[in-house]
């Protein structure tokens, strides 16, 4: 028995007419007939008596109608009930991005799109891009803001935005706080603060290459996971690291970040990505708006 046979069976007792009542549900009178039998059967009773020209309920078609009316009235209510909350909430986003993202972007980037579309909420995840590409296949995240991988899932999307320009973190009472601008042949002798290749690619092979582009030999004297773990052993003077300039923008006292000179491996891509195939109306908004203002956005970087 489900729901709609219940309204098969209702529609027939009130009009006691198989013709009319299939009408009225739009259906041909011998499905309605159909529905009815497997009710009957499913229940291990008979609720009607059809003769070539009338129907009538019987004993217990007459108690099932009273109950099925109940049945259905509670049933439209809660469906009603649940559309009318659907209506009244407030357009929502899922954002994912990896910290100097969030750090960087991200405030920049949300307060813009606030100012546009005041009643979207936007629920914000910070992660690293291993962890964030599977939340967006399995539906956990509508949009994410992640070093592109080497070889992307085809199941996903994603738009090259920018490249953040990487900087040296050191410790304010380093020998080398005082310079406006650092080379690699600056840090050779000097200990690095490295990410996990495995979690962060991106970011430990920009260290490695770009002492590889010098001819020089990077002395790894500690490795971390998290940006804000490394900028705090940084400020320890355990090391310095090279870290992406939004990564300034975390609050950590007794560090300096100093530019580093110019080089084409200077920089860390950074991509949107969403799954591919959906249709998201909110999170085309946030896209459109990046897509416009990215110049500006790209100049902080």
């Amino acid at each position: 028995m489900d729901l709609h046979h219940l309204r098969c069976f209702v529609a027939t007792a009130e009009e006691l007419h198989f013709g009319r009542a299939a009408q009225r549900l739009d259906m041909l009178p011998s499905a309605l007939g159909r529905f009815i039998r497997l009710l009957e059967e499913d229940l291990g009773t008979r609720l009607m008596t059809r003769t070539t020209r009338s129907v009538a309920l019987t004993d217990d078609g007459a108690l099932l109608l009273k109950e099925a009316r109940a049945l259905l009235a509670q049933a439209d209510a809660l469906a009603g009930k649940f559309r009318t909350r659907g209506r009244n909430r407030a357009p929502s986003i899922r954002v994912g991005a990896i910290d100097s993202a969030a750090a960087g972007l991200l405030p920049r980037l949300l307060h813009d799109f606030r100012k546009r579309r005041p009643d979207v909420t936007v629920q914000l995840v910070e992660d690293k891009t291993v962890r964030l590409l599977p939340r967006l296949l399995s539906g956990r995240l509508d949009l994410a803001f992640v070093r592109p991988p080497q070889r992307p899932d085809k199941r996903l999307e994603f738009l090259f935005l920018l490249h953040e320009t990487a900087v040296v973190a050191v410790a304010e009472r380093h020998p080398l706080s005082q310079r406006m601008r650092v080379t690699i042949a600056d840090l050779e002798e000097t200990p690095l603060i490295v990410p996990e290749r495995r979690s962060r690619p991106h970011s430990h092979d920009l260290t490695m290459k770009l002492f590889a582009e010098a001819g020089r030999e990077a002395r790894i004297a500690q490795i971390a996971d998290e940006k804000q773990t490394i900028v705090n052993l940084v400020s320890a003077g355990l090391g310095v690291a090279i870290v992406p300039r939004w990564t300034s923008r975390m609050a950590t006292r007794g560090v300096r970040f100093i530019r580093l000179a110019a080089s084409d491996m200077n920089k860390l891509p950074l991509a949107a990505a969403w799954t591919r195939g959906t249709r998201d109306p909110v999170r085309d908004d946030v896209l459109a708006m990046l897509k416009a203002d990215l110049p500006r956005y790209a100049r902080e970087a």
